[in-house]
C-alpha cells in the first residue's frame, strides 16, 4: 500500500454539491491537510466552493488527481466507478462515498483498481464513525434481534438509485457489522410513492447465527429519524444516531434497570474524514474499507431485486 511521507496531505473533492461542500470544508478545518481543490461541472456549486476556500477548480479529473494524494468521491452513487477509476489510476487514495457504486462488477472493478494501485478506498458508511457506534460495537455481544429506522423527507437529490440503496445501506453495514454473522436468507417489500424506484422499503435479514434484523426506510417521511434497538440475553440498547443519545436497559435479577448512554458527541462526518486521512498516513485499512463496502451493496442489490421481483 502506498504510504505519504509528507508532512500534509494534499486532497480533493470530486463533486462538491450538497454532500461534497461539507467534505470541502472539513478538509479545509483540518489539520496536516491541504485542500488544493476540486472537480464539479456544474457552475453554480464550483463558484461557492472557490469563493469560500480560495481553492483550484480543476477541469478534469486526471488534473485533480495529479495534484492530489486523497480524494473525496462525491457525485452520484450511479457515477461513482466512471469518477473513482481514473483517480485511482492517478495514485490517489480514496473516499467514495457509500454506497460504493451500483453493481458488483462496477465494485469488482474498482477494488481490483485500488489493489494494482496500492490505494486506500474507503467507503462512507458514515454510521460506523458515529460515536454512537462506538457504544454499540462495545455493548453489543451477542444480539438476538435488531430493528432500525432511517426515515427523511423526500428530496430529489439521491433518486437515481432506490432508497434501498440511498438510505438503507446504512443499516445494513450496522447490522453486517454487530451481527459478525454470515446472511441466511432476505425477504424485502418496497412501494414507489415519487421516483420511479422505491421510495419506502422493509427487509428482514436472517443470519446463521439465527440473529434476525428488521430494517425500515423511507425517503417520503414528514419527519427525519435514524434510530437502533438491539435486544440480547442482558437487556436491549435504544439508541439515536441523529441525536447521538440512547438509554440501555439491563436485566437485575427480576428487575430492569435503565441508564442513560454515555454518547460523547462528534460530528460523524468530521469524524470519517479523520479516520481516513490516519489510514492513508499510517497504511492502515478503513474499518469500512472497499471490501466492506462491496459486501454492503451486494445485500442491498439483493435486497432491491427481492423488492422488484414483487411489483
Amino acid at each position: 500500500m502506498n504510504t505519504i511521507s509528507k508532512s500534509v496531505i494534499s486532497c480533493g473533492v470530486a463533486g462538491v454539491g450538497y454532500l461534497g461542500q461539507h467534505h470541502a470544508r472539513i478538509y479545509q478545518e483540518l489539520e496536516r491537510c491541504n485542500l488544493v481543490g476540486f472537480y464539479e461541472p456544474d457552475d453554480n456549486a464550483a463558484g461557492k466552493i472557490e469563493d469560500e476556500y480560495s481553492c483550484t477548480r480543476f477541469s478534469s479529473l486526471i488534473e485533480l488527481g495529479e495534484a492530489c494524494d486523497a480524494v473525496s468521491v462525491v457525485c452520484p452513487t450511479d457515477k461513482h466507478a466512471e469518477v473513482a477509476i481514473p483517480l485511482i489510476g492517478q495514485g490517489c487514495h480514496l473516499l467514495v462515498e457509500k454506497p460504493l457504486c451500483v453493481s458488483s462488477l462496477e465494485a469488482e472493478n474498482i477494488l481490483a483498481a485500488a489493489n494494482e494501485e496500492r490505494v486506500i478506498v474507503q467507503v462512507g458508511h458514515i454510521e460506523h464513525y458515529n460515536p454512537v457506534m462506538d457504544f454499540l460495537e462495545d455493548a453489543v455481544i451477542e444480539p438476538k434481534y435488531l430493528t432500525v429506522d432511517r426515515l427523511a423527507p423526500f428530496q430529489p437529490r439521491g433518486t437515481e438509485v432506490g432508497v434501498v440503496l440511498d438510505l438503507m445501506i446504512h443499516d445494513i453495514g450496522i447490522a453486517l457489522a454487530l451481527v459478525s454473522s454470515s446472511l441466511k436468507t432476505v425477504d424485502a417489500i418496497g412501494v414507489r410513492v415519487l421516483s420511479s424506484t422505491e421510495d419506502i422499503a422493509n427487509a428482514r435479514l436472517v443470519f446463521e447465527n439465527g440473529c434476525v434484523a428488521n430494517l425500515n426506510a423511507s425517503r417520503v417521511s414528514e419527519k427525519k429519524a435514524r434510530e437502533i434497538r438491539v435486544f440480547q440475553d442482558s437487556g436491549y440498547l435504544s439508541l439515536d444516531f441523529m441525536n447521538q443519545k440512547g438509554h440501555l436497559i439491563q436485566k437485575k435479577e427480576m428487575s430492569l434497570d435503565r441508564s442513560e448512554v454515555p454518547v460523547q458527541k462528534g460530528e460523524p462526518l468530521a469524524l470519517e474524514i479523520a479516520s481516513f486521512l490516519d489510514c492513508v498516513r499510517e497504511a492502515k485499512t478503513p474499518k469500512t474499507d472497499g471490501s466492506f463496502g462491496k459486501s454492503a451493496l451486494e445485500v442491498a442489490l439483493s435486497i432491491t431485486k427481492k423488492i422488484e421481483s414483487g411489483w
